[in-house]
């Protein structure tokens, strides 16, 4: 990794929480933070029990961090950026890492030692960033509107490029892959775009639209223990579930916060509950309160629901800032939390 000290060991700090968890502090970023990815590799594919998790994040202090995804300890930073970053994921594999950058620029890393491989320079502010199931293609996209997917067998070949709308241009917030040709484009504009991205025609590379009718936030893409695949979406002030394999929506919860601003939603790998923050009333502290006036305090908190009812069954206090990203660890034991603090939070999901 790059030459960085290590952030200071993850210590507890007390929470008010529904049942009083301490979570794990993780310190060492100094501004807030944009994305997290848990990624488990095998270490040993005879035996699927040894398992590593990592933990990426994305962070406005232009220094991603990679760290070990159960104890939340420092691994290395990604030193090179010259702007914020809104990105990072893994690849399937852990080797490689993309980021995502305000200084118009995604960059791919060597993953073990932190060396830059290669940066694919982009006219705009890039805001996701996602690997392919293989790991031989990175799709990027931000607020030119335009998902361009590079091929990492040919880094200096001009990347596939598609157009979000002809009409008027339509930033893309998040992107991810559901298989090696079809990628989904979250857009400000509330719609979800799929994309055949080996189709040639242009008349058929856009294969499918889901709509929510707010800007976008955040997406994730889940496979339960039965199969089923569901896209977790973060919008508006709803969090909303539909099934990949019909596009047909199964839930959609009104939350006690807004995504307007910042914000996501994660659903454990059980399917039964999902864990949200964002904005409350006020919005950011940074912005200050808004029209409908509230508490700048009020949106700091981290919540879990029922993914039947929507029911609130936990609401955690810890962070010192609103939460802008999350995601429950793979084995759904656990999950991290990032908020403008600078910090993250790492909780138990049954305490």
């Amino acid at each position: 990794m790059a030459a960085v000290a290590p952030a200071a060991e993850p210590t507890p700090t007390p929470a008010t929480t529904t049942g009083r968890q301490i979570p794990i502090v993780c310190p060492g970023h100094t501004r807030p933070l944009a994305e997290l990815q848990f990624c488990s590799i095998s270490e040993n594919d005879s035996d699927e029990k040894q398992q590593r998790t990592f933990l990426i994040s994305a962070c406005h202090d232009k220094m991603p961090m990679l760290r070990d995804g159960a104890t939340g300890d420092w691994i290395g930073t990604f030193a090179g950026h010259k702007g914020a970053v809104w990105s990072c994921r893994l690849d399937p594999a852990a080797l490689l890492a993309g980021t995502a950058s305000g200084d118009f620029s995604v960059q791919v890393w060597d993953a073990i030692t932190g060396q830059s491989l290669h940066s694919f320079p982009h006219k705009h502010v890039v805001k996701t960033v996602d690997w392919s199931l293989d790991s031989k293609r990175l799709a990027t996209g931000g607020h030119e509107g335009i998902l361009r997917i590079f091929d990492m067998s040919q880094p200096k070949k001009e990347p596939l490029m598609f157009d979000q709308s002809s009409k008027e241009k339509v930033s893309i917030s998040k992107c991810n892959w559901l298989d090696n040709s079809t990628v989904l484009a979250a857009g400000e504009d509330g719609n979800i775009r799929f994309w055949n991205v080996d189709e040639t025609d242009p008349s058929k590379q856009l294969t499918k639209v889901l709509a929510v009718g707010d800007s976008i936030r955040d997406i994730e893409l889940l496979t339960l223990s039965s199969g089923k695949r569901i896209l977790t979406v973060a919008a508006g002030e709803k969090v909303t579930f539909f099934d990949i394999a019909s596009g047909q929506q199964i839930k959609s919860h009104k939350m006690p916060i807004h995504f307007k601003v910042e914000g996501g939603a994660s659903l454990h790998p059980s399917g039964k509950k999902f864990i949200a923050g964002g904005g409350r009333r006020g919005g950011s502290m940074a912005l200050g309160a808004g029209k409908e006036g509230g508490e700048l305090g009020s949106d700091l908190l981290v919540y879990v629901f029922d993914f039947e009812t929507g029911k609130m069954l936990e609401c955690h206090k810890g962070h010192h800032g609103p939460v802008r990203c999350l995601r429950y660890h793979p084995d759904g034991k656990s999950y991290a939390t990032g908020s403008e603090d600078g910090t993250i939070r790492l909780w138990k999901t049954d305490p």
